[in-house]
């Protein structure tokens, strides 16, 4: 399937209510979609706004080809007015959202999409698809840059996620303040710096580590990393001095009692005269295990499966929901699942130190601004139209700067509330 049209990548619901709208006419009433999260995944204490750049891209290519519409009328999904809309389908509304790397809580809402019902209700699957997933992955991401208290990342998950949901993967890490990733489609699409060492096939590949060790020193100069745990880790490091000299970048570690190993590396290293040789360990590391080895002479930290999962929460739990139709409040009184009617918008109230306090949500008005209050919507696409957006390195600016906002409680990997609470006023 060619992602740069992604139009079937959505679900038949779509379009069975959008052809009974057509037929009655309401396909074409006003309508304000929001999404917003109803609560955080366990033990999490804010969620990450991630894929909102990604998703601008997806909604100017949401188009249906001939072969597109051909497909959903010999399988019965759309009937020939359906198909005829199909065909001329242009998103022509409005998407407004938090900034991407804005922090979200319980609450707060975090895109509106504006427009025809239609049109609307259309965008549905992308945009859950794409904001949950990057959004998990950014939240989890994020946890870890705290846990490694300014050492290097590199996200390196590329073969335990979907081809595509890899190269989302290290947007979204890298927006999390990720120092690279291991992904080179990530590094041409995004620009993310990339980086590499070797497996453990390629020393294996050898008679023997020093021969491994020379072949990669000769291609890449001394300004490289040696993975030294293929046999024994002591030798191994004995064994990458002796070939690349003292003056070795880095050597990485993949397995075994990490906080043990870094250690002894150390001080091997040290005794070797390569005291500027780093260390970078690897090896299913989540935010828990960065954080165990934040006492360690660890320089440099290879995470990958946890990052691609979300650490454990693989989704962030956005949902999309009808909140206005023809500027009147509507409203879901399911159990459970109850909405606040009418669009929504949002500001964040900080203390004069610049500490965030809470997040006032008005519904169908405008929140009372403050000295300190900070609106959080902008425009992502008007009139059909993208708007133009930050980069994605200023978007990553803007996160550590609202990870540095929060009171520092919202920084624990513990569980516990919200690191802000969020006050909903609703319409009326």
């Amino acid at each position: 399937m060619n992602l740069s049209r992604p139009a079937l990548l959505t679900d038949h619901y779509e379009l069975t209510m959008i052809s009974a709208g057509l037929r009655d006419g309401t396909a074409e009433r006003h309508c304000v979609f929001e999404v917003f999260a109803r609560r955080l995944p366990t033990g999490r204490r804010y969620g990450v706004v991630a894929g909102t750049g990604r998703l601008v891209e997806l909604v100017r290519d949401f188009r249906f080809d001939e072969t597109e519409v051909a497909f959903l009328r010999e399988t019965g999904v759309i009937d020939a007015e359906t198909a005829d809309w199909l065909s001329r389908y242009r998103f022509s509304g409005d998407i407004d959202g938090y900034a991407e790397g804005e922090l979200f809580f319980p609450g707060s809402p975090i895109l509106t999409v504006s427009g025809t019902f239609a049109e609307c209700v259309l965008l549905e699957t992308l945009i859950l698809s794409v904001l949950n997933y990057d959004s998990a992955v950014a939240a989890a991401a994020a946890r870890m840059v705290t846990a490694a208290r300014g050492r290097t990342l590199i996200e390196m998950g590329s073969r335990r996620v979907h081809e595509e949901a890899a190269v989302a993967a290290a947007r979204a890490a890298y927006l999390a303040g990720f120092g690279y990733t291991s992904n080179l489609a990530a590094g041409q699409r995004y620009g993310i710096p990339t980086a590499g060492t070797a497996a453990h096939a390629f020393t294996l590949l050898y008679e023997d580590e020093k021969a491994a060790f020379a072949a990669q020193v000769a291609a890449q100069g001394k300004n490289t990393t040696l993975l030294v745990d293929t046999y024994d880790i002591s030798q191994g490091i004995r064994n990458a001095i002796e070939v690349a000299g003292p003056d070795l970048r880095a050597v990485r570690i993949d397995s075994g009692d990490l906080s043990v190993l870094a250690h002894q590396s150390r001080e091997l290293l040290d005794s070797l005269g390569a005291t500027e040789t780093k260390i970078i360990v690897s090896g299913d590391l989540d935010e828990y295990a960065i954080a165990a080895l934040a006492a360690e002479p660890v320089d440099m930290y290879g995470a990958g499966t946890a990052v691609g999962t979300g650490s454990g929460a693989p989704t962030a739990g956005l949902v999309y929901k009808l909140v206005e139709v023809d500027g009147r409040p509507v409203v879901k009184r399911s159990e459970n699942k109850a909405t606040v009617g009418g669009r929504k918008l949002a500001v964040r109230r900080h203390k004069p130190t610049g500490t965030a306090t809470e997040e006032i949500v008005v519904s169908q008005g405008m929140p009372e601004q403050l000295p300190h209050d900070r609106a959080l919507q902008q425009s992502y696409v008007v009139g059909g139209e993208p708007a133009a957006l930050p980069t994605l390195v200023e978007s990553r600016e803007h996160l550590r700067q609202c990870l540095i906002s929060i009171p520092w409680e919202g920084l624990k990997l513990s569980g516990g509330d919200p690191a802000i609470p969020v006050t909903i006023v609703p319409a009326g």
